[in-house]
C-alpha cells in the first residue's frame, strides 16, 4: 500500500493564515467528557431557553467520531472580526452586536474552509474532514480551548491572550495526526468585570450564562415576546449585545484590528422608526448577506417595539 504524504502543522498554519485565519490550534479527537457533563447540567437547569437544538445530537458533541468515523484530530481556527469603530449613543438608534456589523461570517468562513480542504487534499488525497462554523452539533468553543487558542472566559467566550475575544471559530474534524497544541491557562483571575456589567444578570455564576436573561438570546434566538421585567435594561441593544466583551480587560488592552474588509461596519446601528415601517422586501434587500437576518423581520420589529415602548 502506498503511504500517505504527511500534512504537517506548518502546512496547515501557512495555508490557514493565507486564507485569513488568525489563530490555528490542534487537538487530538478525544471524547469531551468534562465539557459535555457541564453542558448536560446547563441543559438540566433550562439555561438554554428555547434552543432545543442544544440538547440534540448529544453523542456527536461528546465524540466527534460520531461526526467523522475516521477522526483523529481537530483543527480549531479563529478569524478576528474587530474593527475600531464604536457605537453612536443617540436616541432612536438600536445597537447591533459587533459580530453582525458587516457581511455574515458564515458566508466568508465556509468559502475559506472549502479552499483549505482542497489545498490539504492536494498534499494528501486521502485527507478527510468535516467542517463547522457554529452551525452543527460540535462544541466549537471547547475545541478552541483544547487546541490552545485561548481559555474559556467567565462570560463563556474564548479569550486569547494576544488578541482578546473578538473572533469567530471554525472547527475542522479530520483524519490526520498532528503535533498537538498546549492548552492555555485561565487568565481571568479574580476579575468579575463581565459579571458585574451585565445589565440583566445573565452571567449567573462564573462560566455560566442563563440564556433566558441574556440580551443576545432575547433579541435573536428567542422567538417569543421579551418579558416586561427586562424593560429599561437593554441599553438600546437591538440585535445581540457586546457588554460582557466590551468591559473585558483583555479586549481593552489587546484587541487587534481585523484584516478582513468584509467585517467593516454596514449595520452598526439601525434607526428604530425605520424598522417599524420596514417591509419584507426592504428587510431582505438590506440584510440578505447580514447576520441580522437571523432575527427575521418579525423579531427585529419586536425588538424595536420593546426598546421604544
Amino acid at each position: 500500500m502506498k503511504s500517505r504524504k504527511k500534512i504537517t502543522n506548518q502546512v496547515v498554519i501557512e495555508k490557514a493564515k493565507e486564507l485569513g485565519f488568525d489563530l490555528v490550534g490542534f487537538a487530538p479527537a478525544d471524547k469531551l467528557e468534562i465539557e459535555t457533563e457541564h453542558l448536560k447540567k446547563w441543559l438540566d437547569r433550562n439555561y438554554h431557553g428555547t434552543m432545543e437544538y442544544m440538547s440534540r445530537n448529544f453523542e456527536k458533541r461528546f465524540d466527534v467520531r460520531n461526526v467523522l468515523s475516521s477522526a483523529r484530530s481537530v483543527i480549531s481556527l479563529a478569524m478576528n472580526y474587530y474593527t475600531p469603530q464604536q457605537h453612536e449613543v443617540q436616541n432612536g438608534l438600536g445597537k447591533v452586536s459587533r459580530y453582525a456589523w458587516g457581511k455574515d461570517y458564515h458566508l466568508i468562513i465556509w468559502e475559506r474552509l472549502e479552499v483549505l480542504e482542497e489545498e490539504l487534499k492536494k498534499v494528501d488525497p486521502a485527507f478527510e474532514c468535516a467542517t463547522y462554523v457554529d452551525t452543527g452539533p460540535v462544541m466549537d468553543k471547547a475545541w478552541a480551548v483544547r487546541a490552545g487558542n485561548g481559555w474559556m472566559g467567565k462570560h463563556t467566550n474564548v479569550i486569547n491572550r494576544e488578541t482578546g475575544s473578538w473572533f469567530f471559530i471554525a472547527t475542522v474534524i479530520n483524519n490526520n495526526d498532528f503535533v498537538y497544541s498546549e492548552t492555555v491557562p485561565d487568565f481571568c483571575g479574580s476579575c468579575t468585570a463581565c459579571i458585574d456589567a451585565c445589565p440583566t444578570g445573565a452571567i449567573v455564576q462564573e462560566y455560566v450564562v442563563d440564556a433566558n436573561k441574556c440580551i443576545s438570546y432575547l433579541t435573536i434566538e428567542n422567538k417569543g415576546s421579551i418579558p416586561d421585567n427586562f424593560k429599561n435594561q437593554f441599553n438600546n441593544w437591538l440585535f445581540g449585545c457586546d457588554i460582557c466583551q466590551d468591559v473585558c480587560p483583555w479586549n481593552n488592552k489587546f484587541s487587534v484590528l481585523s484584516g478582513e474588509k468584509s467585517f467593516e461596519p454596514i449595520n452598526k446601528e439601525i434607526a428604530l422608526n425605520e424598522i417599524s415601517s420596514m417591509t419584507a422586501e426592504q428587510f431582505k434587500a438590506r440584510f440578505e448577506t447580514s447576520p441580522v437576518k437571523r432575527a427575521k423581520l418579525t423579531g427585529l420589529k419586536r425588538n424595536a417595539e420593546f426598546l421604544t415602548r
